[in-house]
């Protein structure tokens, strides 16, 4: 077949790459040539589409990596690079005085990517932790509603004593919370957990459900009689859409004229839905303009991209409380940025993951990349916000209450914010938004900690 061809997976539409299967040997020829799927020839693809091009790949469609430029040239027939995925880690770019090293770009299935942002679905138990903090009690901080954990009982809040007999404390030593994904469905989870002094065991089997992105939407009445909306937005993903824009709708027809959006744990999806979200909460105030700005490398400026805000209907809100932390990710700190030249934004919470970065994902050999490909700017041309963006009020989330409840830490001090104008007395309060450093970033707020059930990043779709 030939190299090129438009894929659409269920219910999203994404250019890919596609590249035919078949026996040993290189393939390879003109661009119009098949080229098969064994190891090398797919390493060969690979170093071509991120760096220096090869016969595999046709002209004018080599080096689509974003710093392909300053990436390095590991040979493709080193023995240290013997899979695909260990070349693909040696092909990352390795990190400068400003940008971090690449942890970004990786592999996975085409049904998985599929799954997630076709189907809405994801395999799992459903059930995430505070294990980024790497402190103990070791705590439940999100369960997805359809999950085998909501339908155990699982609750945020609830201490974990053991999984799978591995003690909380030895998890953290560890620093391995494998045990919490799962590969198959069947796979069991035993959790020992305890809530207001009971302690329960339970076994928990990995299931494919579907998620819930959008939940706990509700408005809030402050001090002064003023109403202020309230949702969660936990994956930008196309089904998010319609509930949000039914919460938004709801919210305004209840009097709302103040925004809090939990993205504490949005690790990002797709911009496309975070322009959405975006339009959504500028109504039909600022219908055309900027919302964000996509850049590729210097190879490949005609695929540069602007993604401009809808006109929806309903008047802006007035403030938006944005609910940030660690976990807060790529396309979620692009409703931030790009909503910046146009509302009045506070973050409240913790800095977010530092990733103003995408990808342009391509299906190969029934896989596929999301390498980094672009880096994105608001209106105003502000990004690079390697470092993260710093909250303008920092809150520590204690993973106690529900989200949704008015008195859970971070949303207490949204609305306390909301009402005074300051931040909590009990919080310290930084500066809104991280900029450029011109010193290396801080090593360990890059270190890789993995955690069940999250997906950084940002897709143009």
């Amino acid at each position: 077949m030939g190299l090129f061809r438009r894929a659409v997976f269920p219910g999203v539409a994404v250019a890919f790459l596609l590249v035919s299967c078949g026996g040993g040997g290189g393939g390879g020829g003109d661009g119009g040539a098949a080229v098969l799927c064994d190891i090398e020839s797919q390493k060969r693809w690979l170093s071509g589409y991120m760096n220096e091009g090869t016969d595999l790949q046709p002209a004018g469609d080599d080096r689509w990596y974003l710093w392909t430029q300053s990436s390095p040239r590991p040979d493709p027939r080193d023995p240290a690079n013997s899979s695909v995925p260990s070349y693909l880690a040696a092909l990352r770019f390795k990190g400068d005085a400003v940008v971090p090293a690449d942890r970004w770009s990786y592999i996975e299935s085409a049904a998985q990517y599929s799954q997630f942002f076709g189907e809405g679905k994801t395999l799992g138990y459903g059930v995430s932790i505070n294990g980024l903090e790497q402190s103990l009690p070791l705590k439940v901080r999100y369960v997805e509603s359809q999950s085998p954990a909501a339908a155990a009982g699982v609750l945020r809040g609830d201490e974990i004593v053991s999984a799978n007999g591995r003690s909380a404390d030895q998890i953290l030593a560890d620093n391995t919370f494998a045990d919490f994904s799962a590969q198959n469905p069947g796979d069991t989870l035993t959790l020992v957990v305890t809530r207001e002094g009971a302690t329960r065991t339970l076994v928990l089997q990995a299931a494919v459900f579907p998620l819930t992105p959008v939940s706990a939407p509700q408005v809030f009445q402050r001090d002064g009689g003023v109403k202020v909306g309230y949702v969660v937005l936990k994956d930008f993903i196309s089904q998010s859409e319609a509930p949000l824009a039914q919460a938004l709708t709801d919210m305004r027809a209840q009097g709302a004229t103040e925004l809090v959006v939990d993205l504490r744990y949005n690790g990002g999806g797709l911009v496309s839905t975070a322009t959405k979200l975006a339009s959504l909460i500028t109504g039909d105030a600022h219908g055309g303009e900027v919302f964000t700005k996509i850049r590729y490398n210097a190879w490949h400026p005609g695929s540069n991209r602007v993604f401009s805000l809808g006109q929806e209907a309903g008047a802006k809100f007035q403030r938006v409380v944005v609910l940030t932390g660690p976990r807060t990710c790529s396309a979620s700190e692009l409703v931030v940025n790009g909503l910046k030249p146009y509302v009045q934004v506070v973050t409240i919470g913790g800095t977010t993951c530092g990733k103003p970065v995408g990808f342009s994902p391509r299906q190969v050999c029934g896989n596929v990349y999301s390498v980094v490909n672009f880096d994105s700017v608001n209106a105003q041309d502000a990004g690079g916000y390697y470092n993260g963006i710093a909250p303008s009020c920092t809150v520590k989330d204690d993973f106690n209450l529900a989200l949704g409840d008015r008195n859970e830490a971070l949303t207490a001090a949204a609305l306390s914010y909301l009402g005074t104008g300051a931040c909590p007395a009990a919080t310290l309060t930084t500066p809104g938004t991280a900029r450029i450093s011109s010193s290396p970033p801080n090593s360990s707020r890059f270190k890789q900690v993995t955690e069940p059930g999250e997906r950084n990043g940002m897709w143009v779709d």
